[in-house]
């Protein structure tokens, strides 16, 4: 279906969509796991199998440490790891990494409705930073890191300065993202959620997360926009 079939008929409420980054906007779970997985085969054992670490790739080092290792934060093993993970990553940040199915059409439709589009992500800047180009989306009217405030999701201030950088109040975004600190973030912060069942966390039933929207797939996101104009 083409753009100009979706493009929406009416003025949308929201002002701007905030979005997650890695689940949400990109499926860069192949690069982070390859990252994690160089861990392994440098120490002589097997890759971990690609779908227990595809889940877990939104919680970044943590959550595929923990699945590749079964270190968590604060275990002595854990720190060198990070910062060995931390340097996998960083180069090949873009190696099979790309937007999801709908994003680059949901995106364009945004625009050509005069709607701000910007990215919240607990990812570091200098991660973030590389990333973003590579895959399409520096056009972002913001992009916020998690080490850009003092805080990451899910406390409210990442996507209060989102807010703060597009002059909007944040009840006039809404965010969009895969993982339950989103939806807790967004609610924080006094924003419209929406959890994207198609992310690396749909699997885990998001309907529990008592998000205010759910959608299945990107362009999902236009009806829920359009319900809200009409209200």
């Amino acid at each position: 279906m083409s753009g100009a079939d979706l493009k929406l008929k009416q003025p949308i409420r929201p002002r701007a969509v905030l979005f997650d980054l890695d689940g949400t906007l990109a499926d860069t779970a192949p690069d982070l796991a390859e990252a994690v997985n160089r861990l392994r085969t440098e120490r002589g054992m097997p890759p971990a199998p690609y779908d227990q670490l595809r889940p877990v790739a939104s919680a970044g080092a943590r959550g595929l440490i923990g699945v590749a290792f079964g270190l968590a934060p604060g275990q002595a093993e854990y720190e060198p790891l990070r910062d060995e993970f931390l340097d996998n990553y960083t180069n090949n940040i873009a190696v099979k990494s790309i937007l999801f199915d709908g994003i680059p059409e949901l995106l364009a439709i945004l625009e050509e409705n005069g709607i701000a589009w910007g990215i919240v992500t607990n990812k570091i800047g200098r991660l973030t930073d590389l990333l973003v180009p590579r895959i399409g989306l520096g056009h972002a009217a913001c992009i916020v890191s998690g080490d850009t405030t003092g805080h990451a999701k899910p406390h409210p201030a990442p996507l209060l300065e989102a807010a703060k950088r597009l002059g909007m109040e944040p009840q006039d975004c809404w965010y969009v993202g895969d993982d339950l600190r989103d939806i807790q973030a967004g609610q924080a912060a006094g924003m419209p959620t929406v959890a994207a069942g198609w992310g690396y966390c749909g699997h885990a039933e998001p309907v529990t997360w008592q998000a205010d929207h759910i959608a299945e797939t990107p362009l999902d996101l236009l009806p829920l926009l359009q319900l809200a104009a009409s209200r």
